[in-house]
């Protein structure tokens, strides 16, 4: 999926869940473009063979067993937008983190607004 479509869908996410607040465009920004990114890897990935496991031969020519570092690239991409999705409240313990009343505008008190009245 690409940038502007992730965008999109986590605005309307934020938004079905009540978290979404227009300065959080720039958060929202950066999430769309780990996600454009990790699809982007993800095929990569795909074309590649999908092996999980690849021979690598280091600059003495054995060869070596490890991890394709297109995993580790997908992992570190889903672990840097599982932090996003969480601080836009889009996970359970996200949600259930965000202050509810630092989301909400704040109301002045009736004793604030009586002494401001008295005060001119």
């Amino acid at each position: 999926m690409k940038r502007n479509a992730w965008k999109k869908l986590i605005t309307a996410n934020c938004e079905a869940a009540g978290t979404y607040r227009p300065y959080f465009d720039p958060v929202i920004e950066t999430l769309a473009g780990i996600l454009e990114r990790r699809d982007d890897a993800q095929k990569f990935f795909k074309k590649s063979g999908g092996e999980l496991i690849v021979t690598h031969t280091n600059k003495s020519g054995a060869k070596n067993l490890e991890q394709n570092p297109a995993i580790r690239l997908l992992n570190d991409l889903n672990r840097d937008a599982l932090t996003y999705w969480r601080d836009l409240g889009l996970t359970p313990a996200g949600l259930k983190k965000i202050d509810e009343q630092a989301m909400k505008k704040k109301r002045k008190s009736a004793l604030a607004e009586a002494l401001k009245e008295l005060g001119g």
